[in-house]
């Protein structure tokens, strides 16, 4: 460290954050454990991971987030639902009320990076509330060398204060107490009155999103690996269609789990840890994510915990479905440690299709892949939400909508692009059900859905003879080694094929009005 460098300083005149009680600056892993067990902010659990809890929030909260609307930014975002306006004047008051909040308390700072491409790395610094948070941060993001600290020029801030919430909330617009603020031309992200450590980094993911095109890098919400060969491969898709377990492929390395950028010569991964859901998580069917997941130095938010053994129940959604955890990427053994890639020759984009209809591998042309990734389908299923009763079509556009400030077409088109310049194979991945609907069919089985991935990446399928599906005019493989051919054309394996085609109608007419806001 610089002999120089006085964190108390940085703080106060670059953050304007004065008199803390403590500032405790890149502590060691060991040394925050202390502190946040001190402070009761949590429990160790078994093998020494850190289990912390954050009722009542226990996932993000998009109706409380807000972009700040200003002259250099505002015609640039896509304003509504997702990217709700908040004015200067605001974002100035509460940021001020904030600093105010953490004078006199202990805050926990650290200075870390994203984008694992040296030409892209930005610097961040992350200021805490509680001293947990500040391990899941350096998790997730890039740790630095000893070297390269203290940052002298930060390109992007985090303020998370959990126990600040706004008053007078409507005062300011806000739904709620509490907010996460995204301050695109002051490079800040603040946020107040949630525990949920995942808004730092889908802050920080979501700030990339908007910087990186200006750098003509396509920020993508997507998981990618890299065989033997050096083929690189990216994975699209929302949560429960398996992107990260199709990522996490024994015969290639992975590059990240969730967010990437896509450059002139190839991919780089945005972090350097993984946030994976945990729940039902198994030794048997996931052995590494559920090995890096117990381990001195992971977070797991929110899941059932022993306190008088320390033992965790991954199968309990006692507190939330969405148990999470947050650990190192190098926790994982088959990994590419510098995080970069070359140029994708594969792309897939993942769907758990509960209508039945969609086969379970098709090629898709460059305009039908710019309709998929604008729609960014998948589907709920009975029990996963309440209220839900019967399978609903769900549409995320680009895979990634709470997280893209600019417009979906932008991000589209940026796609297209590269597509078409380095001749990439783009594929529609159904991981979903076939045979009948949901609740008559059955899920697609993983082995087959491994092996037409594999097939695609090595190059097998591409002397194939396709066919087209009716209705979804969807071109499919006749056969592939290893998979059933009767997987492959989904209508033949429904017993009713009128129900068939009167259900892919349905999906169909779904997707022409999603499409529509797009044309």
């Amino acid at each position: 460290m610089s002999e120089n460098f006085s964190i108390e300083n940085e703080l106060s005149e670059k953050h304007q954050l004065k008199n803390p009680s403590g500032v405790y600056y890149n502590l060691s892993v060991p040394r925050l454990y202390e502190e946040a067990i001190k402070r009761n902010e949590g429990h160790i659990g078994e093998s020494g991971t850190f289990v912390g809890f954050t009722s009542p929030h226990t996932g993000r909260s998009p109706k409380d987030r807000f972009v700040v609307k200003e002259p250099s930014t505002e015609k640039n975002i896509d304003w509504g639902a997702v990217n709700q306006p908040v004015s200067p004047e605001v974002f100035d008051h509460l940021y001020g009320k904030v600093m105010d909040y953490l004078k006199g308390k202990d805050v926990f700072v650290r200075d870390l990076q994203v984008c694992a491409h040296p030409d892209y790395r930005t610097n961040v610094r992350v200021i805490n509330e509680f001293a947990w948070h500040n391990i899941f941060v350096n998790n997730l993001f890039i740790r630095p060398s000893a070297s390269e600290l203290p940052h002298k020029e930060v390109g992007f801030t985090v303020i998370s204060a959990p126990g600040f919430k706004a008053d007078n909330p409507e005062k300011y617009g806000l739904n709620s107490e509490t907010f996460i603020f995204l301050n695109l031309s002051r490079r800040i992200a603040l946020i107040g009155g949630t525990r949920y450590a995942g808004e730092m980094k889908k802050s920080v993911f979501a700030a990339m999103n908007f910087l990186l095109p200006e750098r003509n890098v396509f920020p993508m919400h997507c998981s990618a690996n890299i065989g033997k060969d050096g083929n690189v491969a990216l994975f699209f898709g929302l949560s429960g269609t398996g992107k990260t377990t199709l990522s996490a492929d024994p015969e290639r390395a992975l590059i990240g789990d969730d967010e990437h950028g896509w450059f002139d010569e190839g991919v780089f991964n945005f972090e350097g840890g993984c946030y994976a859901k945990t729940i039902k998580l198994s030794p048997t069917t996931e052995p590494e994510i559920y090995q890096a997941a117990l381990n001195f130095g992971s977070v797991l938010e929110n899941v059932e915990l022993d306190l008088e053994t320390g033992k965790i129940d991954f199968d309990s959604d006692r507190h939330t479905e969405n148990t999470r955890g947050a650990y190192q990427i190098d926790m994982l053994e088959n990994i590419v440690p510098e995080g970069i890639g070359g140029i994708p020759k594969s792309i897939f984009m993942l769907t758990y299709d509960a209508f039945g209809v969609l086969p379970p591998i098709s090629k898709l042309d460059s305009d039908q892949a710019m309709r998929y990734f604008l729609l960014g389908y998948t589907a709920k299923v009975a029990g996963t939400e309440r209220g839900v009763s019967k399978p609903q079509a769900t549409f995320s556009s680009c895979f990634g909508s709470p997280f893209l400030p600019r417009p979906p077409k932008f991000y589209g088109a940026m796609l297209k692009e590269r597509m078409e310049k380095h001749k990439a194979n783009v594929w529609l991945l159904n991981t979903g059900i076939s045979g009948g609907p949901f609740g008559v069919g059955k899920r697609m089985p993983l082995p087959s859905t491994r092996a037409l991935v594999t097939a695609a990446v090595s190059g097998l399928l591409d002397d194939r003879e396709f066919v087209k599906i009716p209705i979804l005019d969807l071109s499919v493989p006749v056969d592939c080694p290893g998979v059933d051919s009767t997987l492959l054309q989904p209508r033949l394996s429904w017993d009713d094929l009128d129900e068939y085609d009167r259900k892919a109608r349905t999906l169909s007419d779904l997707f022409e009005k999603e499409y529509e806001k797009y044309i």
